[in-house]
C-alpha cells in the first residue's frame, strides 16, 4: 500500500460494507478500529470516516485485491451473521476488484467449512492463486 490516503479508501469501503444491513453492529464497529489501527490511523481520524461518504480503493497488485477481500469477508463474518444481500455485495465488490467470479465463489463456499467462517489466509490464497494457473 502507497499512500495514507489509498489506507484511508480501503477502510471507507470496508464502512460502506459494514454497513450493507443498514447498521454497524458493535463487533463490526471493535473490528474496523482494529483494522484502522493496523492501517495507521488513528481513532478521531476513522470516527471521521464514518461521517464521510465512500471513495473506492484502486488497489494496484492482486495482492492487495486478496487481502482486502479478506478483510471484506471477515467483516462479514464477525457478527456471525450472514445475511443473502451481503454475500452479494461482497461477491459484487469482488467483481469490481477484479478478482476471478469462480475464486469468489468458492471462497464463499469454503467458508462454512471453518470455524466463525473465518477462510485461513493460506487457504484463501490458495484458492485464489488456482484461478490464474
Amino acid at each position: 500500500m502507497d499512500s495514507y490516503e489509498e489506507k484511508l479508501n480501503i477502510l471507507s469501503e470496508m464502512i460502506a460494507f459494514a454497513r450493507v444491513d443498514q447498521s454497524i453492529k458493535d463487533s463490526e464497529y471493535q473490528f474496523l478500529v482494529k483494522v484502522a489501527s493496523n492501517l495507521g490511523i488513528d481513532k478521531a481520524t476513522f470516527d471521521e470516516l464514518l461521517k464521510k461518504k465512500t471513495t473506492k480503493p484502486v488497489l494496484k497488485s492482486q495482492a492487495e485485491r486478496i487481502v482486502q477481500f479478506h478483510r471484506l469477508l471477515l467483516l462479514m463474518n464477525i457478527d456471525e451473521e450472514q445475511h443473502e444481500k451481503e454475500i452479494n455485495s461482497l461477491h459484487t465488490m469482488g467483481l469490481k476488484m477484479g478478482l476471478p467470479p469462480t475464486g469468489i465463489a468458492q471462497v464463499l463456499k469454503v467458508m462454512h467449512k471453518y470455524p466463525n467462517k473465518i477462510v485461513p489466509p493460506k487457504v484463501l490464497i490458495d484458492i485464489f492463486k488456482a484461478q490464474y494457473n
